[in-house]
């Protein structure tokens, strides 16, 4: 076995799990860096990831277009003030061509286990794929994503359902809903996504409601030739635009989520409440509609057409908890037997899996599913203590509200980049968090969020994990993104080279 360190490039072997937009910004930001010895591991056919996965009627980004963007490639050629779907797909694997990401990229070729080996020779993580093969490499860095695993309701009798049944983020290729009677469990954003968009095509809709949330008009806008044009004509123009929304975001929503600015929140809180009153005229309707807790406590939907669609005549809205699935009916707990052709699983994903249920075992067989249960937490959002080199990005309270996740990615592998450069600065062959480190960091985030919107905002959300806390970052986002280019190696514990390969 030889270590990195010895080898003619000079180069450590670097693994990334998952191409979608955060394994794209570790391939372009790590070659740019100087680091070339990459393979990315991906499961599916393509880049893109959740873009790639998810092509459900209607669906769009809620982060500007222009801030939902790479920095290091702005598109002036946007259509539209927020991107859809297949847009953004286009533009992730124009990116990756572009870059030269897609000849790294192993497509077709998911990771089921990784076990670290402290080695004589050094460290390394052994990584076996789906099909069986078996590979070494000296960092791991996993790039899975938030929203990859399909969350199913557990409703009685739900797999014997007689129509068609789907997870939205599983949408049938060329499915016509032409007349049908379509059902939708959930009301989260990708039901008013879907709602908004198919329900004047469909025969009826049901959508089944558990909670009502708090929604935001969306303030959709198509892009005339003039402003694409203004965009290529100033190189800058994107990167302002990007900038400038970033610095709206910073003093307004993310004071307004953290608790530290009651006049944001009433202002955001205000906008809601009109919203909802001035789209929904019937009071019956609009009692059905209005949530029990504090806008912003669960994640804020925008969205403009989902209120008409509600108040069409083809469309019903259902309160009643559903009791069984019964053929091609959904029996509510008020008896009332909903006959579907269709039936749209609106449900959301498993938001405390990250890279689970791949194996992965670090220090002495330590276990990662073991060591997070249903709470996980990573050290400033990427790296674990006991896992030495295996580096996250979107990991565990990675998140910073309705912030633009490219950014947060983009910055999580600049501070990759710093270790790994500190890593040859300074002869080390590993870094993990220390334990301490690791606990003070995350009992900061505690503290923090104690005072914020969504705990103290009165709902239950995806963002609470088994802690009982929300799994985001609870602090300003500045400071994250401070965090992020200030590495501190006496957080890590540290494994330096042994003697023999000191001289290179």
């Amino acid at each position: 076995m030889t270590h990195w360190t010895e080898t003619a490039k000079g180069q450590p072997r670097i693994a990334i799990i998952g191409a979608g937009m955060s394994g794209i910004a570790s391939v372009v930001k790590l070659k740019k860096a100087g680091y070339s010895e990459l393979t990315v591991f991906e499961k599916a056919d393509q880049v893109g990831g959740t873009w790639r996965a998810n092509r459900y009627p209607g669906l769009s980004c809620d982060v500007p277009s222009h801030w939902y963007s790479f920095s290091f490639n702005p598109n002036p050629d946007w259509t539209h003030r927020y991107s859809y779907g297949p847009e953004i797909q286009d533009y992730m694997q124009a990116t990756a061509d572009k870059f030269g990401v897609t000849p790294l990229v192993r497509f077709n070729t998911g990771v089921s286990a990784l076990a670290y080996e402290a080695s004589d020779d050094g460290p390394v993580w052994h990584l076996t794929t789906e099909h069986g093969d078996k590979e070494i490499y000296d960092i791991v860095i996993s790039a899975t994503g938030i929203l990859r695993l399909p969350q199913l309701p557990d409703i009685d009798g739900l797999d014997s359902f007689t129509g068609t049944k789907f997870h939205s983020a599983e949408w049938p290729e060329g499915l016509d809903l032409s007349d049908k009677r379509v059902g939708i469990i959930g009301t989260g954003s990708t039901s008013c996504q879907i709602v908004g968009e198919i329900t004047d095509k469909v025969g009826s809709m049901h959508v089944f409601q558990r909670t009502p949330h708090w929604i935001a008009p969306l303030f959709q806008r198509k892009y005339a030739g003039w402003q694409k044009f203004f965009m290529r004509a100033v190189p800058f123009l994107p990167t302002f635009i990007y900038w400038l929304n970033y610095f709206i975001f910073k003093h307004t929503f993310a004071p307004a989520t953290n608790g530290q600015s009651m006049f944001w929140q009433k202002t955001i809180s205000k906008l809601c409440y009109k919203h909802l009153e001035s789209k929904v005229t019937d009071p019956e309707l609009r009692a059905k509609l209005t949530p029990d807790f504090t806008p912003m406590c669960k994640r804020l939907i925008f969205a403009s057409d989902y209120f008409p669609a509600l108040q069409r005549d083809n469309c019903h809205l259902i309160t009643e908890g559903i009791e069984r699935i019964d053929g091609d009916k959904v029996v509510t707990k008020d008896g009332t037997r909903h006959a579907l052709d269709v039936l749209i699983l609106a449900t959301g994903f498993d938001s405390s899996a990250f890279i689970l249920p791949t194996s992965v075992h670090g220090e002495d067989g330590k276990d990662l599913a073991e060591f997070w249960g249903r709470a996980p937490r990573a050290h400033r959002g990427v790296t674990l203590p006991g896992f030495p080199n295996f580096w996250m990005v979107e990991g565990p309270t990675s998140p910073v509200g309705n912030l633009s996740l490219i950014m947060i990615s983009e910055h999580q592998v600049d501070y990759i980049i710093s270790m790994l450069d500190k890593m040859r600065q300074t002869k080390l062959q590993a870094l993990a968090p220390k334990q301490a480190a690791y606990e003070a960091y995350n009992d900061g985030l505690a503290k923090a969020a104690e005072g914020t919107v969504w705990v103290t905002g009165g709902c239950d959300s995806w963002y609470i994990d088994a802690s009982g806390l929300p799994n985001l970052y609870s602090h300003a986002p500045h400071e994250y993104l401070l965090d992020m280019h200030g590495l501190d190696l006496e957080e890590y514990d540290t494994l330096p080279r042994v003697n023999r390969l000191a001289a290179e």
